[in-house]
């Protein structure tokens, strides 16, 4: 008996602590995604003005793992991306207003002005919120796929599938 009086102690205790790792982890500058059996976090900077949007990465020589830019808009809207003036490969991860990563482009080629859409034609939901950019080949590496969900305090937390604590 006192084996399991200690292990429910031990067990109440880690989910105590882990929630609050959860609660404290819902931060400006992480980027939190749950599903698949995993959680990936990434540092991210923001990009939520017009300004900064339209810089983003550019010029940029370098982007360590597990960090990346995460462009806000103020509503849900069609979003196209592109290359112009970005130095190295990036993947692109779309995201719904609710938080479902709904599309992630790998490996964008440096300096291509091709635009990349957020939506494909089979997306009954085109619009996004937020795109988050990180170096190329991550996505696959982290393990970051369609129908993951995104828990960020910008999102809105009386929508978003996983909100903030």
């Amino acid at each position: 008996m006192k084996f399991r009086a200690a292990a429910a102690v031990a067990l109440a205790s880690a989910l105590v602590a882990n929630s609050s790792a959860l609660a404290a982890a819902c931060q400006d500058n992480l980027a939190q995604f749950t599903g698949r059996d995993r959680l990936v976090e990434i540092t991210v900077e923001i990009a939520d003005d017009v300004s900064e949007r339209a810089r983003g990465l550019m010029f940029r020589r370098e982007l360590p793992a597990g960090q990346g830019m995460l462009f806000i808009y103020d509503e849900p809207q069609p979003v196209s991306f592109w290359m112009r003036n970005t130095l190295i490969p990036l993947d692109m991860i779309f995201i719904d207003a609710r938080g479902e990563v709904r599309r992630v482009h790998p490996m964008a080629q440096p300096l291509d002005e091709t635009p990349i859409p957020g939506a494909t034609g089979d997306d009954p939901a085109p619009d996004r919120l937020m795109v988050l950019e990180i170096a190329g080949g991550e996505a696959a590496r982290l393990g970051i796929e369609p129908g993951m969900v995104l828990s960020h305090p910008r999102l809105p937390q009386d929508t978003a599938l996983a909100p903030c604590q």
